[in-house]
């Protein structure tokens, strides 16, 4: 060292410092990456974003490695700072050195490389891939028995850092990801992903039309009725029954006798051909699950049932759909114009029967869905009976005042936004 000139020293200090520097900002850089935006490069070809997912998948070799060539780079430099102040200044040069070179590696070999490679990840680590890559082969033998040594205290704790950096996200996490506001995405895009993420939740009787609800045809009519219902059918699919409902035959789509309706040729053989034979579904069948039903069976419509074979109401394959998307049909029954209406003072009258689950979305209300279904049930289960009069309670932030009122339930609400 003593051959060596005070220039040259300096010189190397500062490459050193330059190396640590590198060192620090590969680091963050590779650890703040986006594990799944990294996934999803590396799946599709990108180079760089392999050799990033290849370090990372063994965090603690990488970081053993960072690590053994950031301190061997930080202690040669001190040692080179000490030998350049002790020439400029003596023996006392070793405090000075300390205290300049301390600043001088927390500002420009940590402080502002880490910060850099925080705001810019991909910028920093990709480059470096290509650097650590081969040191890693070249040092792994070493870098191994370091990590041997250092893994050996962390099963002491119970960790074992040989196990995957990157986790499964939750669904909860995965709501807050798409919830962000600050992503790339549309408003209606955002919505029907988080609709996606609640449709696990939903059960089917969440979105069926009740039983009393359900328009159908009755083949034991006369054939002028029968006639005259297909005509005047709102609906493409007709469930088929004789005399009641339980006594279910099936399902009819208008379109398989639309034409010989259109040309007064139908009969009704033609209606009991057309007549597909029914399809039940068990109450408490989540929404995702009934939806994967439908499509691997070629369904659209079936009938919800209980435990005793009972019918409680019907489900289509649009009213899962319109969970994910919201209203697009222009089903009489399901309008918000039918169900809710504002009113002139900022309230809302509501009809009832209403789903939770609608209202929810619709308002971006909080009413619980672990129960009732609707708002009349909703309403009754809260009350635990059937109210006598405009009874008004408060569910939530918002107030509910009984604006109608028939023999066996409410009929429609009024809804006023709580104050506090």
């Amino acid at each position: 060292m003593e051959s060596i000139s005070t220039t040259t020293l300096a010189i190397v200090l500062v490459f050193l410092i330059v190396i640590s520097a590198f060192f620090s900002s590969s680091e963050t850089g590779l650890i703040a990456l986006n594990r799944y935006r990294l996934k999803h490069r590396a799946d599709r070809g990108h180079k760089a974003a392999m050799r990033a997912e290849l370090l990372l998948r063994r965090p603690d070799r990488l970081i053993g490695l960072i690590l053994l060539g950031n301190n061997l780079v930080n202690i040669l430099a001190a040692s080179i700072s000490s030998l350049i102040a002790i020439r400029l200044l003596g023996e006392s040069g070793i405090w000075a050195s300390t205290v300049v070179l301390t600043i001088v590696i927390l500002i420009f070999a940590e402080l502002a490389p880490k910060t850099m490679a925080v705001q810019h990840p991909e910028r920093i680590a990709f480059p470096a891939s290509y650097v650590l890559t081969p040191m890693l082969k070249l040092l792994y033998p070493l870098v191994v028995l370091i990590n041997m040594a250092a893994n050996s205290v962390l099963r002491l704790f119970r960790i074992r850092p040989q196990e995957g950096a990157m986790h499964q996200l939750t669904r909860d996490e995965l709501r807050s990801i798409v919830s962000d506001k600050h992503r790339d995405l549309s408003s209606d895009h955002q919505q029907m992903l988080l609709n996606i993420l609640d449709l696990e939740h939903g059960r089917v009787e969440d979105v069926m039309v009740p039983r009393q609800e359900i328009t159908g045809l009755d083949i034991s009519q006369s054939w002028e009725q029968i006639l005259q219902s297909i005509s005047q059918s709102l609906y493409t699919r007709l469930p088929v029954y004789r005399d009641d409902l339980d006594n279910l035959v099936g399902f009819l789509h208008i379109r398989t006798i639309i034409t010989k309706l259109a040309q007064g040729r139908l009969t009704f053989a033609d209606v009991k051909k057309s007549v597909r034979k029914p399809y039940f579904i068990p109450e408490g069948t989540p929404l995702t699950r009934q939806l994967l039903e439908f499509q691997r069976l070629e369904r659209r419509v079936g009938m919800v049932v209980d435990e005793y074979g009972d019918i409680q109401g019907m489900v289509t394959l649009d009213d899962i759909l319109e969970e994910i998307v919201g209203d697009y049909t222009s089903d009489a029954r399901i309008g918000p114009h039918k169900q809710i209406r504002r009113m002139d003072d900022g309230a809302w009258l509501i009809d009832a029967s209403i789903n939770l689950r609608q209202l929810n979305r619709q308002f971006d209300w909080e009413l619980p869905t672990d129960g009732a279904a609707t708002l009349n049930g909703l309403i009754l289960e809260t009350l635990e009976s059937i109210p006598e009069g405009k009874v008004a309670l408060r569910i939530g932030e918002q107030i509910f005042t009984i604006a109608d009122l028939g023999e066996n339930g409410i009929r429609k609400v009024l809804v006023k936004p709580g104050q506090d």
